[in-house]
């Protein structure tokens, strides 16, 4: 999986010479947390969020008339607050790398650039989770079976689908965990055909089946 398949492209931007002002106007318009601060030739030069924003006008805005306070967040331009040293990713990164990315330094986006630092899109930790999700197949109509294997050993894999396709059942996902239980390899197939019973007849231990968003 790679970031470009899984990023926002040409996002909105906001120039740096334009006003505090603006940028809230442009966040709360369009629902967004944060704005990627471009120049004129799409160069990316910086970003500027909620958090930021926040920190950078007054704490006490009650003490303020509104004429007041929107002659400072007017006056207040992008350059004046935002983070220059931006962390970004190119768009051909794996979304693992993105995503250790955005723990490691405990953010919420990536700005996507190519060489040249023309920006290229926008990846943001919910990004992550709705490639997770449809990696996993969660919101697929299937069964999701969960195979807990006690012996590791080639050929498993091979036994599973052979079962499963005896009986015209699709793989649509699959995962192979390794955790305190030992590994488990969860399996997402097309349909609602259990084969549960064949599984465990031969000699699969299954530990879970779930009927996912069965449509009635």
């Amino acid at each position: 999986m790679y970031v470009k398949d899984n990023m926002v492209p040409s996002p909105i931007t906001i120039h740096p010479e334009q006003s505090v002002s603006e940028a809230i106007d442009l966040m709360s318009e369009n629902k967004l947390h944060r704005l990627p601060v471009v120049d004129r030739d799409n160069t990316l030069v910086g970003l500027v969020t909620e958090g930021i924003i926040a920190s950078n006008t007054p704490n006490n805005a009650s003490t303020l008339s509104v004429f007041e306070l929107n002659y400072l967040l007017n006056k207040l331009t992008i350059n004046d607050i935002m983070e220059k040293n931006v962390v970004t990713i190119g768009k051909e990164a794996l979304l693992e790398e993105a995503a250790t990315i955005l723990r490691k330094y405990d953010i919420g986006c990536l700005p996507v650039i190519d060489e040249n630092r023309k920006l290229e899109g926008i990846i943001t930790h919910n990004d992550i989770f709705t490639a997770f999700i449809d990696l996993l197949g969660y919101n697929h109509n299937g069964i999701r079976y969960v195979i807990s294997i006690t012996e590791d050993k080639p050929g498993i894999m091979e036994e599973v689908a052979g079962i499963l396709s005896k009986e015209k059942i699709s793989i649509s996902n699959l995962a192979v965990y390794n955790n305190s239980r030992g590994i488990e390899v969860v399996v997402m197939t097309d349909g609602y055909n259990d084969v549960s019973k064949k599984l465990k007849e031969a000699g699969f231990n299954v530990t879970s089946v779930i009927r996912l968003h069965k449509e009635y």
